[in-house]
């Protein structure tokens, strides 16, 4: 393989490592799995005959997002230790 072909070959796995990393970190994959906790719980709460389950699904998304939030705070944390 000459060495032009290896660069582009490189190159193009760093853009795809590039675009995987921001997806990692993004409100519209947050949101997007907000919303599909949300309606798992919908469906689960109803199923098992739960008083206000619209509700009661706000708390294990107010959980997730919480959680992903926090994330980046941690992690500048743990730099700092290691």
């Amino acid at each position: 393989m000459d060495i032009e072909k290896e660069i582009a070959t490189i190159k193009e796995r760093n853009q795809r490592v590039e675009i995987d990393k921001t997806w990692e970190t993004s409100w519209t994959r947050r949101i997007f799995i907000a919303a599909i906790t949300y309606v798992v719980a919908i469906c689960w709460l109803v199923i098992i005959k739960e008083t206000i389950p619209f509700l009661k699904a706000v708390v294990p998304v107010a959980g997730y997002l919480l959680s992903t939030l926090s994330l980046p705070i941690m992690k500048r944390w743990w730099v700092r230790l290691n």
